[in-house]
């Protein structure tokens, strides 16, 4: 008689590195999220049992915010002090880079009372340097032309004041279009300007307004009437 074989047995196949991997990264994130729980359970405890603590944590954060609150108040009363007062010659206007010269019609807007006044100049600004609410409500739009050599440098022409007329109330929504310049106007650009119902700050204009004698809307002729009193009123 022939002998049976034993049945060959079956081999065990061994996890692969990536599921070893896995199995090791859940092991660990496993170990890790009892050693966190663990510490809060004990940081709990701990302060449960020295509740004086967490009082003490509450009362320093309340007299952090009320110092940081402070702050801020003491801050903004400063900047309205610094707005009311703010005056610039035309020489210092002269001086300024055009992007500067945009921020300081924005603080002139800001002066007279337009608190969300905003410089929006740049790449791409579809002819709005600055956009303001004045306290009456009006949306201003004001397209800025800086001249280096101010009175002595090129003229704003007519073509600066198309750009504005084709921008500033079909896109930005003005009730008052502007265009401020530290230098000259050409005659057919004011013309335009008033057939079009534009608003034109020469260089003897942007004198007083700099100077902070009257707000702007007080210095232009035909400004659109006010609206509803708004929270800038």
């Amino acid at each position: 008689m022939t002998g049976r074989r034993p049945p060959a047995r079956r081999r065990t196949r061994r996890p692969s590195k990536r599921q070893q991997q896995k199995d090791a990264q859940l092991i660990a994130f496993a170990v890790m999220a009892a050693a966190v729980i663990g510490l809060v359970v004990m940081v709990v405890n701990w302060l449960l049992a020295h509740w004086w603590v967490l009082v003490i944590a509450l009362v320093l954060a309340v007299l952090a915010g009320i110092g940081w609150l402070s702050r801020r108040r003491q801050q903004a009363r400063w900047e309205a002090v610094r707005a009311q007062g703010l005056r610039y010659a035309l020489s210092q206007l002269d001086e300024l880079h055009h992007a500067k010269f945009e921020e300081a019609v924005r603080d002139l807007m800001r002066r007279d009372g337009c608190q969300d006044a905003q410089r929006v100049g740049g790449g791409g600004d579809l002819g709005a340097d600055v956009k303001a609410t004045d306290p009456l409500g009006r949306r201003w739009v004001i397209q800025c032309k800086h001249r280096r050599n101010g009175a002595r440098g090129s003229a704003v022409g007519t073509p600066d004041l198309q750009v504005l007329n084709g921008t500033a109330r079909p896109v930005h929504g003005a009730d008052v279009a502007v265009i401020v310049t530290n230098g000259r106007v050409t005659g057919p650009a004011v013309t335009f300007a008033k057939q079009q119902r534009l608003h034109v700050v020469d260089r003897q204009a942007l004198a007083v307004w700099a100077s902070g004698s009257r707000p702007l809307w007080e210095l232009l002729r035909a400004v659109p009437p006010p609206r509803r009193p708004t929270s800038l009123s």
